[in-house]
């Protein structure tokens, strides 16, 4: 097989191609720009382009496949020259599922704690010598790629991502999987450039269930009021439901959080469906030290600790404050969020922070102006931000060297602290190396 990759840079798209050229298939790529980690690995593998740009003299009509990325447009040269060739394209998820279409397929949806829920899942089912393939959004201990393809497994666990599928594909990753054992973490507003009401944005996972194959299972959170309004509006009877809320009892963890506690109940259900046993489920989970950027600590000694999370939208920044609040009741917590993502950086959008980060004792909120001028939103004000967070305590930054100073300051004043970064961008590309060093001065 040879396949033929349009924005073979981007994160998801150069796991695949790593992924199918493990499988023995012919991987060509095209990008207009890499950078690392992608072109460190594409480099070793023999698979970095030997030129940036795009070039319709790769598309060739031998080729098998076109797999066309996010990062490309609709005008695409490359791309209009498979359409010339009448080439079989399709997007990212078109193609995992292409290559799952005969296996049992768990798919992780929601707005939230996807990526801990497919970890999990994938921790105990390899603990358990259960093989599967899978797709992942962050790199995983133990795990070489994000992305597994192979010819011998009968289980493809899949994170569901509500963003639109391909320049030229409108519709929702989750809507192409067709999942046998379907997940929902939670439901709360997000990408408000592609779905302009909430309305709009539940409407993604009501259709989410109709797609769950005949005689499949739906897993989802009673705990989320949301969850419970669209599970309870959809009246299919050849599915099987299983709510779950958070455990009476667990056992250890080395994670923390009733976020993760919810996420660890939904992986423990669809373990249970694909074979693994709750014995199994409880040994594999107390190794567990969750995925790269959630929750994830940097460094801790008997006073101070620092953590990086991806949290970006309410729900997440609420939760991932919450939990860090509970573990370290006695600590001055130190928050720092990002505003990076579209929604976030939305004026209209904003008032859905109002109390996120009220359990701080010292919160900050950060965003960089070029960011916003890059989404071509309207210029986003500091007294904006502060008075939708409704916190009078928070500082807004503009200036990620400000913040850098910022917290390295208020390390100084509360020795008993715990820092907690938590973003989906990079704060404009501040060490967190640096911010380590200066905050064990501190």
């Amino acid at each position: 097989m040879k396949v033929h990759f349009i924005a073979i840079g981007g994160s998801a798209m150069h796991n695949l191609a790593l992924a199918l050229q493990q499988k023995g298939y012919t991987v060509t790529g095209s990008d207009d720009e890499i950078f690392d980690p992608a072109r460190s690995r594409l480099a070793a593998a023999g698979l970095l382009p030997d030129a940036e740009g795009w070039h319709p003299e790769r598309i060739t009509s031998d080729l098998d496949a076109v797999v066309l990325g996010m990062h490309a447009h609709a005008d695409n040269p490359e791309l209009i020259r498979a359409q010339e060739l009448g080439l079989k394209i399709y997007s990212y998820p078109e193609y995992l599922y292409e290559q799952s279409k005969d296996k049992l397929r768990i798919v992780v949806a929601g707005s939230h704690g996807k990526t801990t829920t497919t970890a999990m899942i994938l921790h105990v089912l390899r603990h358990s010598g259960i093989e599967a393939d899978y797709m992942v959004g962050a790199q995983l201990e133990g795990f070489d790629l994000m992305v597994r393809l192979s010819q011998t497994a009968r289980i493809m666990v899949l994170e569901g991502d509500e963003y639109l599928t391909s320049p030229i594909d409108r519709r929702p990753k989750i809507h192409l999987y067709h999942p046998n054992v379907a997940i929902i973490t939670g439901i709360e507003w997000d990408h408000v450039n592609v779905f302009p009401t909430f309305d709009n944005y539940k409407e993604q996972f009501a259709k989410f269930i109709d797609l769950i194959e005949e005689g499949g299972t739906l897993i989802y959170c009673n705990d989320d009021p949301v969850v419970r309004e669209v599970v309870g509006d959809n009246h299919r009877e050849d599915i099987a439901r299983l709510p779950y809320d958070v455990p009476a009892t667990h056992p250890p963890l080395r994670i923390f959080g009733r976020h993760n506690l919810l996420n660890m109940t939904a992986a423990r259900l669809a373990c249970r469906e694909i074979g693994a046993n709750d014995s199994q489920f409880d040994e594999a989970i107390t190794t567990f030290e969750g995925a790269s950027k959630r929750l994830e600590c940097l460094w801790s000694d008997d006073h101070s600790a620092l953590y990086k999370d991806f949290a970006h939208a309410p729900s997440k920044l609420r939760a991932t404050v919450n939990a860090v609040r509970e573990e370290y009741p006695k600590r001055t917590l130190i928050a720092c969020m990002e505003l990076h993502t579209y929604s976030s950086l939305t004026a209209s959008f904003l008032p859905l922070y109002k109390g996120c980060m009220d359990r701080a004792d010292v919160p900050f909120v950060y965003f960089n102006p070029h960011a916003v001028e890059l989404k071509r939103l309207p210029a986003l004000k500091k007294e904006t931000v502060m008075e939708a967070f409704g916190n009078a305590k928070l500082r807004v930054f503009d200036d990620s060297q400000e913040l850098r100073e910022a917290i390295r300051e208020a390390a100084k004043q509360h020795r008993e602290n715990v820092v907690l970064m938590m973003s989906s961008g990079n704060f404009n590309g501040l060490s967190l190396d640096t911010l380590l060093e200066k905050h064990q001065e501190a």
